[in-house]
């Protein structure tokens, strides 16, 4: 295997990502609202140690110390999120002073000269909107499209990068049908019409800003994940990894690419429930599916760990890697009866994921292939990251966290990304999930998943070591992590 530096090409971007409600705290200033999650994280055992986002990392009065760090970093772009909450408070009239933070934001990343890439939606719907039934009701489509508009109104003569959505599956089925998310229900036909009510959102939102702007760049971003069968010779198991693959990848991307929802997929829940099924398929009107299907320029890829699935109770199952709260959940996947998760040896995060590179570099290969590079979409890997139990250490008077577990995962998978890159796939850049600790959803800040460490009681920033070896690379546009040769054991029959 070659050990010589490898190389991004010039256009290749670098850059992190947050989201509003993890970081931005000033959750009741000038005139914010409560949002779902403000709501949920109130909820009795919902959320570890009930923590929420009130103050979380003080972003909203912070920015420009943590746009410096971006600077500092090299970082040449930064994915953040717009609060629904702040910019049109429960729904409904404009508030000028959460607006202006989103414009004091975007200047402040213009002058460091760092390209701003905004997301319209990561999961902080506002509560009054909820309360009228939420994604679950086709009237939330046409709010989130006024709210997307505002902030087109606002930001549009400087920023040129719009994604409407981020994990539409997590607010859908991990919020509606799992529990496990805002706003906590567990109904697979919450879930199946939250999940299309997101998505008429985002086609209406791509359609209305191409009519305004020809020239911005359109995209939504998707959490995808590569499932393996235990087994491949193995009916139950391919059978397992179809309705995992159908669920968390295709659901999505399909209608998004093809303009159509996966029949297999439709029928399987039609057997689990049949009454879930017939409520969706009311919902679906004529025209939504060319409207979701409305033409992007960007496809954001997420990516965290695969799923190694059978269909036959296992000897060796995986560890279970969800938040440890005392509500009670169930499955994410309506279709769930048969699939059993198992244990294949890889490392894994402090979150208990495992750590599978090359997985991203099939993912990439096959999104490429099917939807993106058929329909002339360019490809972006918007969220990649880990957490680890850091500990932070003083030294001469110097907070340092030496995470030599995240300088590792994060070489590995900038080095898959490159592979893909080397086999013909188009990927445009890279964003590290997340620039700073933040809140972690049902974890509370159990996790950290930052390359920079928070003193939630100080407010302090430091550089982990993971964030300086992301500026050497970013500063080198190289790295050393050799070509992988040969198959995973896990994919030999």
């Amino acid at each position: 295997m070659s050990t010589a530096a490898r190389s991004f090409p010039d256009d290749f971007l670098f850059g992190a990502a947050t989201a509003a409600y993890q970081i931005e705290g000033a959750a009741f200033e000038d005139g914010r609202t409560a949002s779902i999650w403000d709501a949920f994280s109130r909820v009795p055992g919902a959320v570890i140690n009930a923590e929420n986002g009130d103050v979380a990392c003080d972003h909203y009065h912070r920015y420009p110390q943590d746009v410096a760090l971006m600077k500092e970093l090299g970082l040449q772009t930064y994915r953040f999120s717009t609060s629904w909450s702040r910019v049109r408070p429960d729904g409904g009239a404009v508030n000028e002073a959460g607006l202006d933070f989103y414009k004091r934001l975007v200047d402040e990343l213009l002058d460091a000269d760092i390209l701003p890439w905004l997301t319209l939606y990561h999961w902080d719907m506002p509560q009054a909107i909820q309360d009228r039934g939420g994604w679950t009701v086709r009237e939330s489509s046409e709010l989130f499209t006024e709210y997307a508009l505002t902030m087109h109104d606002a930001l549009g003569d400087r920023v040129k990068v719009w994604t409407t959505l981020n994990e539409p599956w997590c607010s859908s089925f991990l919020s509606y049908t799992a529990g496990a998310h805002a706003p906590g229900h567990t109904s697979i036909a919450e879930g199946l019409l939250a999940s299309h009510h997101l998505l008429l959102g985002h086609g209406q939102v791509v359609r209305e800003l191409r009519r305004r702007d020809e020239s911005l760049n359109l995209g939504i971003t998707l959490n995808l994940t590569v499932a393996d069968p235990l087994d491949p010779h193995s009916d139950a198991d391919r059978d397992a990894a179809r309705r995992i693959d159908g669920q968390f990848n295709r659901w999505f991307l399909d209608p998004v690419f093809r303009g159509a929802y996966p029949a297999d997929i439709v029928e399987d829940v039609r057997g689990v429930d049949a009454d879930a099924v017939a409520r969706f398929e009311a919902a679906v009107q004529p025209g939504d599916l060319d409207t979701i299907a409305a033409t992007l320029t960007t496809l954001g890829v997420n990516y965290y760990h695969g799923e190694f699935v059978s269909g036959d109770p296992t000897d060796n199952p995986a560890p279970e890697n969800e938040a440890p709260t005392s509500r009670e959940t169930r499955s994410p996947f309506p279709a769930d009866g048969n699939i059993f998760h198992v244990d294949r040896g890889l490392a894994r995060t402090g979150q208990g994921w495992e750590v599978q590179p090359e997985g991203l570099t099939r993912l990439l290969h096959r999104v490429w292939d099917e939807y993106a590079q058929p329909t002339d979409t360019t490809l972006f890997v918007t969220e990649n990251g880990a957490a680890y139990d850091d500990e932070a250490v003083v030294e001469d008077g110097v907070t340092r966290v030496h995470d030599a577990e995240r300088v590792e995962f994060l070489r590995r998978h900038v080095a898959a990304i490159l592979d893909a890159r080397d086999a013909g796939v188009d990927v445009r850049g890279y964003f590290y999930w997340s620039l700073l600790d933040n809140y972690e959803w049902a974890w509370g800040y159990e996790k950290r998943f930052g390359i920079v460490r928070v003193d939630y009681e100080t407010q302090e920033r430091a550089l982990k070591d993971s964030a300086l070896e992301y500026r050497r690379i970013i500063a080198e546009r190289s790295i050393d992590v050799p070509t992988p040769t040969g198959v995973p054991p896990y994919l030999l029959s």
